[in-house]
Protein backbone atom coordinates (compact mmCIF):
# COMPACT_ATOMS: atom_id res chain seq x y z
CA UNK A 1 0.00 0.00 0.00
CA UNK A 2 1.40 3.42 -0.93
CA UNK A 3 1.73 6.16 1.63
CA UNK A 4 2.24 9.89 1.39
CA UNK A 5 5.39 11.42 2.79
CA UNK A 6 5.24 14.44 5.05
CA UNK A 7 7.36 16.29 2.54
CA UNK A 8 5.20 15.50 -0.49
CA UNK A 9 3.60 18.90 -0.89
CA UNK A 10 6.82 20.58 0.16
CA UNK A 11 8.47 18.96 -2.84
CA UNK A 12 6.08 20.32 -5.43
CA UNK A 13 8.24 23.08 -6.93
CA UNK A 14 11.37 22.64 -9.00
CA UNK A 15 13.72 25.48 -9.94
CA UNK A 16 10.83 27.91 -10.38
CA UNK A 17 7.21 28.21 -11.51
CA UNK A 18 7.98 26.76 -14.93
CA UNK A 19 9.17 23.55 -13.24
CA UNK A 20 6.20 23.13 -10.89
CA UNK A 21 5.38 19.55 -9.98
CA UNK A 22 1.98 17.92 -9.55
CA UNK A 23 -0.87 19.58 -7.65
CA UNK A 24 -0.57 19.50 -3.86
CA UNK A 25 -2.49 16.90 -1.92
CA UNK A 26 -4.72 18.50 0.74
CA UNK A 27 -3.63 18.45 4.34
CA UNK A 28 0.10 18.05 3.70
CA UNK A 29 2.94 20.48 4.41
CA UNK A 30 3.33 23.35 2.02
CA UNK A 31 6.96 24.44 2.49
CA UNK A 32 10.16 23.14 0.90
CA UNK A 33 12.87 21.74 3.17
CA UNK A 34 15.59 24.34 3.85
CA UNK A 35 18.65 24.36 1.62
CA UNK A 36 22.04 23.33 2.97
CA UNK A 37 21.10 20.76 5.63
CA UNK A 38 20.77 17.57 3.59
CA UNK A 39 23.28 14.71 3.74
CA UNK A 40 22.06 12.22 1.14
CA UNK A 41 24.14 11.21 -1.86
CA UNK A 42 22.94 10.42 -5.33
CA UNK A 43 23.24 6.74 -4.52
CA UNK A 44 20.64 7.15 -1.78
CA UNK A 45 18.05 8.62 -4.13
CA UNK A 46 18.60 7.21 -7.63
CA UNK A 47 16.89 4.09 -8.97
CA UNK A 48 18.95 1.52 -10.89
CA UNK A 49 18.32 -1.08 -13.54
CA UNK A 50 20.87 -3.47 -15.04
CA UNK A 51 20.68 -5.27 -18.37
CA UNK A 52 23.20 -7.42 -20.19
CA UNK A 53 24.38 -4.41 -22.19
CA UNK A 54 24.21 -1.45 -19.81
CA UNK A 55 23.31 -0.13 -16.41
CA UNK A 56 20.66 2.57 -16.09
CA UNK A 57 20.39 5.17 -13.34
CA UNK A 58 17.16 7.16 -12.88
CA UNK A 59 17.36 10.23 -10.66
CA UNK A 60 14.26 12.35 -9.88
CA UNK A 61 14.97 16.04 -10.50
CA UNK A 62 12.60 17.34 -7.90
CA UNK A 63 13.47 20.38 -5.80
CA UNK A 64 12.11 18.94 -2.58
CA UNK A 65 14.11 15.76 -3.09
CA UNK A 66 17.41 17.30 -4.16
CA UNK A 67 17.27 19.66 -1.18
CA UNK A 68 17.65 16.58 1.01
CA UNK A 69 21.01 15.86 -0.62
CA UNK A 70 24.43 17.11 0.50
CA UNK A 71 24.94 20.83 -0.32
CA UNK A 72 27.39 20.29 -3.20
CA UNK A 73 25.17 17.65 -4.77
CA UNK A 74 22.10 19.82 -4.37
CA UNK A 75 23.88 22.79 -5.96
CA UNK A 76 24.91 20.67 -8.95
CA UNK A 77 21.38 19.45 -9.67
CA UNK A 78 19.86 22.87 -9.02
CA UNK A 79 22.27 24.48 -11.51
CA UNK A 80 21.39 21.81 -14.07
CA UNK A 81 17.69 22.61 -13.74
CA UNK A 82 18.27 26.34 -13.96
CA UNK A 83 20.55 26.05 -16.99
CA UNK A 84 18.02 23.93 -18.87
CA UNK A 85 14.90 25.74 -17.67
CA UNK A 86 14.13 27.48 -21.01
CA UNK A 87 14.35 24.22 -22.97
CA UNK A 88 12.26 22.35 -20.40
CA UNK A 89 9.63 25.07 -20.39
CA UNK A 90 9.50 25.09 -24.19
CA UNK A 91 9.01 21.32 -24.30
CA UNK A 92 6.27 21.43 -21.67
CA UNK A 93 4.43 24.15 -23.60
CA UNK A 94 4.83 22.37 -26.92
CA UNK A 95 3.37 19.12 -25.61
CA UNK A 96 0.75 20.76 -23.41
CA UNK A 97 2.15 19.39 -20.14
CA UNK A 98 1.12 21.64 -17.26
CA UNK A 99 2.86 19.91 -14.34
CA UNK A 100 5.72 17.81 -15.72
CA UNK A 101 7.88 15.46 -13.70
CA UNK A 102 11.56 15.26 -14.62
CA UNK A 103 14.13 12.50 -14.23
CA UNK A 104 17.83 12.50 -15.03
CA UNK A 105 18.46 9.21 -16.86
CA UNK A 106 21.97 7.86 -17.44
CA UNK A 107 22.94 4.81 -19.49
CA UNK A 108 26.31 3.23 -18.65
CA UNK A 109 27.75 0.89 -21.29
CA UNK A 110 28.77 -2.58 -20.09
CA UNK A 111 29.76 -4.03 -23.48
CA UNK A 112 31.02 -2.79 -26.83
CA UNK A 113 28.43 -1.51 -29.31
CA UNK A 114 25.61 -1.61 -26.76
CA UNK A 115 22.58 -0.06 -28.38
CA UNK A 116 19.80 1.44 -26.24
CA UNK A 117 16.27 2.65 -26.97
CA UNK A 118 15.43 5.74 -24.86
CA UNK A 119 11.67 5.48 -25.37
CA UNK A 120 11.48 2.07 -23.71
CA UNK A 121 11.88 3.58 -20.25
CA UNK A 122 8.53 4.02 -18.48
CA UNK A 123 7.23 4.97 -15.04
CA UNK A 124 4.19 3.32 -13.44
CA UNK A 125 2.50 5.49 -10.81
CA UNK A 126 -0.97 5.03 -9.32
CA UNK A 127 -1.59 2.09 -11.68
CA UNK A 128 -0.93 4.28 -14.72
CA UNK A 129 1.97 3.78 -17.12
CA UNK A 130 3.76 6.98 -18.13
CA UNK A 131 5.97 7.15 -21.21
CA UNK A 132 8.40 10.03 -21.76
CA UNK A 133 6.75 12.98 -23.45
CA UNK A 134 10.07 14.64 -24.23
CA UNK A 135 13.76 13.76 -23.85
CA UNK A 136 16.43 16.45 -23.58
CA UNK A 137 19.92 15.01 -24.34
CA UNK A 138 22.78 16.26 -22.16
CA UNK A 139 25.71 14.35 -23.66
CA UNK A 140 26.84 13.94 -27.31
CA UNK A 141 26.72 10.15 -27.18
CA UNK A 142 22.98 10.21 -26.58
CA UNK A 143 22.12 10.90 -30.21
CA UNK A 144 23.90 7.77 -31.43
CA UNK A 145 21.99 5.55 -28.98
CA UNK A 146 24.99 3.25 -28.81
CA UNK A 147 27.65 2.94 -26.12
CA UNK A 148 30.92 1.14 -25.73
CA UNK A 149 32.10 -0.28 -22.43
CA UNK A 150 32.37 2.43 -19.71
CA UNK A 151 30.83 5.11 -21.93
CA UNK A 152 27.84 7.07 -20.65
CA UNK A 153 24.89 8.88 -22.18
CA UNK A 154 22.65 11.20 -20.16
CA UNK A 155 19.37 13.03 -20.73
CA UNK A 156 16.52 14.71 -18.87
CA UNK A 157 13.22 12.88 -19.32
CA UNK A 158 9.96 14.80 -19.08
CA UNK A 159 6.80 12.92 -18.11
CA UNK A 160 3.23 14.20 -18.16
CA UNK A 161 1.07 15.15 -15.19
CA UNK A 162 0.16 12.46 -12.70
CA UNK A 163 3.35 10.88 -11.38
CA UNK A 164 3.30 11.02 -7.58
CA UNK A 165 6.82 10.89 -6.22
CA UNK A 166 5.54 10.77 -2.66
CA UNK A 167 4.01 7.36 -3.41
CA UNK A 168 5.42 4.03 -4.51
CA UNK A 169 6.22 3.69 -8.21
CA UNK A 170 7.92 1.34 -10.65
CA UNK A 171 10.45 2.21 -13.33
CA UNK A 172 10.77 -0.20 -16.25
CA UNK A 173 13.00 -0.61 -19.28
CA UNK A 174 12.04 -3.34 -21.72
CA UNK A 175 11.60 -6.48 -19.55
CA UNK A 176 13.56 -5.07 -16.61
CA UNK A 177 11.88 -3.22 -13.72
CA UNK A 178 12.52 -1.87 -10.25
CA UNK A 179 10.15 -0.92 -7.44
CA UNK A 180 12.93 0.20 -5.10
CA UNK A 181 11.34 3.63 -4.80
CA UNK A 182 9.30 2.25 -1.89
CA UNK A 183 12.55 1.86 0.07
CA UNK A 184 13.91 5.23 -1.07
CA UNK A 185 10.74 6.91 0.19
CA UNK A 186 11.57 5.76 3.71
CA UNK A 187 15.11 7.14 3.37
CA UNK A 188 13.75 10.49 2.21
CA UNK A 189 11.20 10.53 5.01
CA UNK A 190 13.92 10.06 7.65
CA UNK A 191 16.16 12.67 6.04
CA UNK A 192 13.29 15.16 5.91
CA UNK A 193 12.94 14.90 9.69
CA UNK A 194 16.71 15.18 10.16
CA UNK A 195 16.96 18.25 7.93
CA UNK A 196 14.21 19.98 9.86
CA UNK A 197 15.93 19.14 13.15
CA UNK A 198 19.34 20.38 11.99
CA UNK A 199 17.84 23.61 10.68
CA UNK A 200 15.98 24.15 13.95
CA UNK A 201 19.16 23.70 16.00
CA UNK A 202 21.04 26.24 13.91
CA UNK A 203 18.15 28.68 13.72
CA UNK A 204 16.38 28.46 17.09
Amino acid sequence: MSRALPWSLACLVLAGPLLAQQDPAPGLLDTLPPVGYGTLGQGDVALRLSTELYDIQIMPLHEGIIRLMAPDTYASFHRLLESRAPELAESAARFGVRDPTYFLVTFFGRQQNARFSPDLLTVTSQNQVFRPVSILPLTPLWSGQQLNQRETARAIYMFADGIRLENELTVSYDRFATSAWATIIRTLDREWSSVQARAARENP
